[in-house]
């Protein structure tokens, strides 16, 4: 059995309209150090996001949310920012933005998997039902 590890997550929003403060979560981004673990986690509600904003870009959404994951991925593929750590690229990431796609505080916690816990997060933090 693997010894717990800590991790550290941010929900991902989307923000239609920054100054109203409105928005529908869209993802969650987990990075736990002992594990060499940066993911993100990634479920659009297109239902959800019309509601909000009628009329959105959803291929700009989603271009936006693909770049999020990309990052964590790392590599040539995300640029510049694909060559930092994983931690660099985890404060990159959650560092505030007055853009449409945002990010929630830092939370933190103890877990025996981070897989499951992005799995976890992304149940109760972004879908909308059971």
């Amino acid at each position: 059995m693997r010894a717990r590890c800590s991790y550290d997550y941010a929900v991902i929003r989307f923000v239609p309209r920054v100054e109203r403060g409105e928005f529908v979560n869209v993802g969650v981004i987990v990075r736990c150090g002992e594990r060499d673990l940066l993911e993100a986690r990634i479920e659009l509600d297109e239902r959800r996001l019309a509601a909000l904003a009628p009329g959105a870009d959803v291929t700009l959404v989603r271009r936006h949310l693909e770049s999020i994951a990309a990052v964590c991925r790392g590599g040539e593929a995300a640029g510049p920012i694909g060559r930092l750590t994983p931690r660099e690229r985890f404060d990159w990431l959650v560092a505030p933005r007055s853009t449409i796609i945002q990010t929630s505080a830092v939370h933190s916690g103890h877990c025996d998997d981070p897989a499951q816990v992005a799995d976890r997060l992304l149940a109760a933090m972004v879908r909308s039902g059971p």
